[in-house]
């Protein structure tokens, strides 16, 4: 049998990051439980190298993360004046001119950004608190999968900050305005009942088979054929920024795309 690249070892494995690939599927683990996988820019660059080192074959992307907690947001080290050594603090991005404040965070979003590319269908596997930047990083992905103990948040809010970190567009497409509003203003907890009600989660099962659960519907996403699945992704995501005709005009046009390249028709 031939080896896969899972069995060579990890893709990535640094700065509480590990990426494996196993043919089609790939797993992102957050891999600091100790800190309940806190997240900090080392955390985020190298989410995004794990981003830019997905092979081709990869089709669906799971993430997880170790231990009891799927995040519980930010490094709480970088809220302090000093900061994390060798990271600028928010004291020294406060500082920073509008150009270089506006490149910092766009180069935090960059970790959260690629988890909506059309040739991959990405999954979060969520339990305990996924708060703050937690939040936002399940949100980030196409599907939620959370465990019956999670616990969301959105805490940015309450410190004084807003989330910044690609997750309001989502959050305001998955649950509506008013919601979306409320639970970021508040910062409450919104359990794994409410988060399956509303649409953030697409399923909520027992802590103990969630990662089997997760498995299961990775399988069932790679059942259909790829071309189809990116085309079908594609339009879904852009459905909410066109009017209705559009739309129709969408569809039209993707599966002109998929009858030609079925009959062998296509450029």
């Amino acid at each position: 049998m031939a080896s896969s690249a899972q069995d060579l070892g990890p893709v990535l494995d640094k700065d509480g990051v590990r990426l494996t690939v196993d043919d089609a599927i790939a797993t992102v683990t957050l891999t600091n439980p100790a800190k309940r996988n806190a997240q900090s820019p080392a955390l985020w660059r190298a989410l995004t190298e794990a981003g830019r080192l997905l092979p081709g074959s990869v089709r669906v992307v799971v993430l997880r993360g170790e231990g009891k907690s799927f995040s519980a947001g930010l490094d709480r080290q970088m809220l302090t004046p000093e900061g994390i050594e060798g990271e600028p603090s928010f004291v020294d991005l406060a500082r920073s001119d509008d150009a270089a404040l506006d490149a910092a965070i766009a180069e935090y979003q960059e970790a959260f950004t690629w988890w909506r590319r059309s040739d991959i269908v990405s999954v979060a596997a969520v339990q305990g608190h996924a708060i703050g930047a937690g939040f936002q990083l399940a949100l980030a992905c196409d599907l939620r999968v959370v465990a019956d103990d999670v616990q969301f948040a959105m805490r940015e809010t309450s410190l004084g900050l807003v989330p910044d970190l690609t997750g309001t567009h989502p959050l305001v497409c998955l649950v509506g305005y008013a919601r979306a509003l409320e639970i970021c203003a508040t910062g409450r907890f919104v359990t794994a009942e409410e988060s399956v009600n509303t649409g953030l989660a697409n399923l909520a099962v027992p802590a103990a088979d969630l990662d089997a659960t997760v498995q299961d519907l990775a399988a069932a996403l790679l059942a259909a054929p790829r071309d189809a699945v990116i085309e079908t992704k594609t339009l879904l995501r852009g459905a909410q920024g066109r009017t209705y005709d559009e739309q129709r005009a969408a569809e039209r046009a993707a599966q002109a795309r998929r009858l030609r390249d079925l009959s062998g028709l296509g450029e």
